[in-house]
């Protein structure tokens, strides 16, 4: 199967989905924004500066991005994989492809998931998510919400909101991402690689939608 690059804006449900391609078919799923948070989680001199940047909703260096990302991928030996928040400028795209190429990573698709602002707001403001096992859930929408009150399903832990789920914090988020992210959609429609999937349809029909990308003849 196509490893799947995600480039969407904040709350276009990357994580909801990539959880249900991980449990389905064997995806590893590496979330930059996992990465972050568990340096931050270590309390190290590195975590405090990188809580101080997300928690104001900028973005850490491509250096130090690019520099986790491709510690993790070099652990992968020939899992699929899905890239959850990187690339998400023009440079890290340019990286990745070099990358992946010093990988030999091949077999990749590039989606695009669109979400109005309203939207993907309403989705952070509801967000929860487990410390433990980094499972996503939305207390606003039932089909996402946990079976138990803030206790997550799979792990049992209790559920957490992110600290930089406030509406000021997410403005600016999904500003970052129009000015920073959106421009390297062009270098991979360049590439043919690039396919744009509606987020707000229902999951099971993005789920299918997704699969038919990834199972795409890779001849």
């Amino acid at each position: 199967m196509k490893n799947i690059i995600f480039i969407a804006p904040p709350s276009a449900g990357k994580g909801t989905i990539s959880d249900y391609f991980v449990k389905h078919y064997g995806y590893e799923h590496l979330s930059t924004g996992d990465l972050l948070r568990s340096e931050v989680a270590r309390g190290t001199n590195l975590g405090k500066e990188i809580n101080d940047i997300i928690s104001k909703g900028n973005l850490v260096s491509d250096e130090l991005i690019i520099r986790l990302v491709s510690q993790e991928l070099e652990k992968l030996k020939d899992k699929p994989f899905i890239l959850d928040g990187f690339p998400r400028t023009l440079a890290q795209a340019e990286e990745l492809d070099q990358m992946l190429v010093t990988l030999g990573v091949s077999h990749n698709v590039v989606i695009y998931l669109d979400v109005p602002l309203d939207i993907a707001m309403a989705r952070a403001l509801g967000r929860v998510v487990c410390p433990k096992c980094k499972r996503s859930y939305n207390i606003n929408n039932p089909k996402l919400s946990p079976q138990k009150n803030n206790i997550c399903d799979d792990c049992g832990t209790i559920l957490e909101r992110r600290s930089d789920d406030t509406e000021e914090t997410f403005r600016k988020r999904y500003e970052t991402f129009l000015t920073s992210t959106i421009p390297i959609t062009q270098f991979y429609q360049n590439k043919g690689m690039l396919v744009k999937v509606d987020a707000t349809d229902e999951l099971e029909l993005i789920y299918e939608k997704i699969l038919s990308l990834t199972k795409q003849d890779e001849a």
